[in-house]
């Protein structure tokens, strides 16, 4: 049999020999990383304590797209220090205004057959040019970035054949709630989804971006598009077609599952309130009252999609019970977008075009409503994603949330247009992009680099570093969470805690502030104590606070049903021990307060089991640490920067 595309790239960035069978951990090597500003701060506070000179990949790079709403000293203090190491380190940087990090460096950076890994659950991005792209935290790509090979737990990789073709009014968007409607949210793991078929052939980067983008809402490793003619393509109206590599999976080429979806069938689709698999064909939506519709985010605001959204618009207006804003994805796309007078329409119809950054997809401006209904098109409508808790988002393509935003509640382009939602069929990527590189900063020589001062405000702390373990635990039960606690309930996202994240001392004030306003001062009481977690605790965001934080607080092990991948890998690299419960029925025995031991620890750990005593209750049970001996021994130093600095070292 044939070799698939993701076997075939990670064959070529094997680090050490292995047979690759699906669970089991391989090394690879590592072609290129990505920050951003709200993560990034951590990530080289962590650098600079490995002390290496200079990133030991190709490309790193840092952007600064996600929070430019200054309330304050801390997001510009944070930006200058990102710019300073970033010059230190041989790091580039994608200012301000430049575009949201994933569609940047999809256009500008990527290229088939590399593999990347990038401080954000949505990196995945850019398998839409054939590219493996692996969302981490911020201390892994601190580790990928000295050139050491990254553990990967081998994937088994997924065959969806695509068939047919969208529907005029249908979006790419259409595809992945499809995906999340069959798959759910966990469905993903330990997954590749790679996209194949005369379906995906016809699909432009900019759909497919949005498919395996909005992959890492069901929990998957990532998602990837062959390195075919439609990448070459993109590259060609980039300027960059010499980096073009044709990447295909052999015709014959073996899976380990398969999923088919005809294209020509779907319909438009709306994820309801408070997950993104909870999918329904639109139609059969209760009809509420929409106050808020949010155009934008890395998922789906491309040239194509708001294109798109201008012709839904052409001739009407936001419901004047609506507020309708749209925020495009890049510099780039915003230039072609004007110059077409695309923006031009939405203006007219009475939409607000926002900043190019991330901005409300993570709360950073425009929260909705108490009590509001919200429509987005961006990637998550978890509860209080968008800043409120009282709140429902739903999500949707451009093309019904535009539709959605002139009939003020759940619509379609059809709805709108009837039968004239043929032209939207004409709509696609433009044949050449304006390239601009002026707002990207290139990395210094490494000599005049050495000669950079790193500025650092004073709200940028020391990253908190945990001790290691010794031999006996007993401490309390400082919090019992439900299922599907994310890491926007333990590390609130919105402008102002966004700013905060430089500071962990600071942060750790707010940390589960939304889930559970009186955990971190009952934490910091107890000097030491576990979490007990339900299903699939800590999905969503990669961002690490939501690890460094309750270990800043004294949290040394969490114990859940299950644990999402990125959050499992960040509580390893900074001191805390991910457990999943033996027997799921002893979740509900345990209470917070209950006194919690485990004798012998270091020891027992070697077994990837532990036995628990309950000592409130006077019961005992079983966890399992889902860790390989590689991960024991960084659990077993403290954490990824120990166990780094300590194997640097030799």
């Amino acid at each position: 049999m044939g070799k698939n595309l993701t076997r075939k790239i990670l064959e070529a960035h094997l680090a050490k020999p292995s047979d690759m069978k699906p669970g089991e951990e391989i090394y690879v090597k590592v072609d290129q990383t990505l920050t951003h500003d709200i993560n990034a701060v951590m990530t080289y506070l962590a650098f600079e304590a490995i002390g290496i000179d200079r990133t030991q990949v190709e490309t790193s790079v840092s952007y600064l797209d996600h929070n430019l709403l200054y309330l304050d000293n801390k997001t510009p203090d944070d930006h200058i220090y990102l710019q300073s190491v970033a010059k230190r380190f041989g790091v580039h940087v994608s200012r301000p205004g430049n575009g949201i990090c994933h569609a940047v460096h999809v256009a500008r950076f990527g290229a088939p057959g590399k593999l990347s890994m990038g401080g954000d659950s949505h990196t995945p991005h850019g398998g839409s040019i054939g590219m493996l792209c692996i969302g981490v935290g911020g201390m892994d790509v601190a580790t990928a970035m000295t050139g050491v090979p990254m553990r990967l737990k081998m994937p088994e990789i997924i065959r969806v054949n695509l068939k047919g073709h969208l529907k005029p009014g249908c979006n790419a968007k259409e595809v992945i709630l499809e995906m999340l409607r069959r798959v759910g949210i966990k469905g993903g793991l330990g997954k590749v989804f790679e996209y194949v078929g005369e379906g995906a052939a016809g699909l432009e980067v900019a759909e497919r971006a949005t498919i395996t983008n909005m992959g890492a809402e069901m929990g998957a490793t990532t998602s990837i598009f062959p390195g075919d003619e439609q990448v070459q393509k993109f590259m060609r109206a980039q300027g960059r077609e010499a980096e073009y590599v044709e990447m295909l999976p052999d015709e014959d080429a073996e899976y380990d599952g398969e999923i088919e979806i005809d294209l020509s069938q779907l319909e438009p689709l709306i994820a309801c309130p408070h997950q993104p698999d909870n999918v329904v064909p639109l139609k059969e939506v209760e009809k509420k009252k929409v106050q808020q519709v949010f155009i934008g985010s890395c998922t789906n605001a491309s040239y194509s999609d708001i294109a798109k959204v201008a012709l839904v618009m052409q001739g009407h207006h936001v419901n004047e019970n609506v507020s309708c804003t749209c925020a495009v994805s890049s510099k780039q796309v915003y230039k072609q977008l004007l110059k077409d007078g695309y923006l031009e329409m939405l203006v007219d119809a009475g939409v607000r075009i926002l900043e190019i950054a991330c901005g409300p997809c993570c709360a950073i401006g425009q929260s909705p409503a108490t009590k509001g209904v919200a429509v987005r098109t961006s990637n998550r409508n978890f509860k209080g994603r968008a800043g409120n808790p009282t709140a429902e988002i739903y999500l949707v393509s451009p093309e019904s949330a535009a539709a959605t935003a002139i009939l003020g509640t759940f619509a379609s382009a059809e709805d709108i247009l009837g039968e004239d939602v043929a032209k939207l069929a004409e709509i696609h990527e433009p044949e050449t992009y304006p390239v601009d590189d002026s707002m990207i900063i290139k990395p210094l020589p490494e000599e005049e680099a050495q000669n950079v001062e790193i500025v650092r405000g004073p709200n940028i702390q020391p990253l908190p570093v945990p001790e290691p373990f010794t031999d006996h635990l007993c401490v309390p039960i400082s919090l019992k969470t439900v299922y599907n606690i994310t890491t926007d309930d333990i590390t609130p996202a919105s402008a102002e805690f966004s700013s905060m994240r430089s500071n962990i001392p600071l942060m750790s004030k707010y940390c589960y502030h939304r889930y559970d306003p009186e955990f971190s001062e009952r934490a910091k009481k107890m000097g030491q104590s576990i979490i007990i977690g339900g299903e699939n605790y800590g999905q969503g965001s990669s961002r690490e606070h939501a690890a460094i934080n309750p270990m800043y607080l004294g949290v040394r092990a969490v114990i859940a049903k299950s644990i999402a991948r990125i959050h499992k890998g960040n509580l390893l690299n900074h001191g805390i021990i991910p457990m999943v419960f033996e027997d799921p029925a002893d979740y509900d025995k345990l209470e917070m307060g209950d006194e919690l031991e485990i004798q012998d620890l270091l020891n027992q750990m070697k077994t990837k089991r532990v036995e628990v005593i309950d000592k409130t209750k006077g019961i005992a049970f079983g966890v399992c640490l889902e860790l390989s001996d590689n991960e024991l021994e960084v659990i077993s130093c403290g954490g990824q920067l120990r166990y780094l600095k300590k194997q640097l070292g030799k």
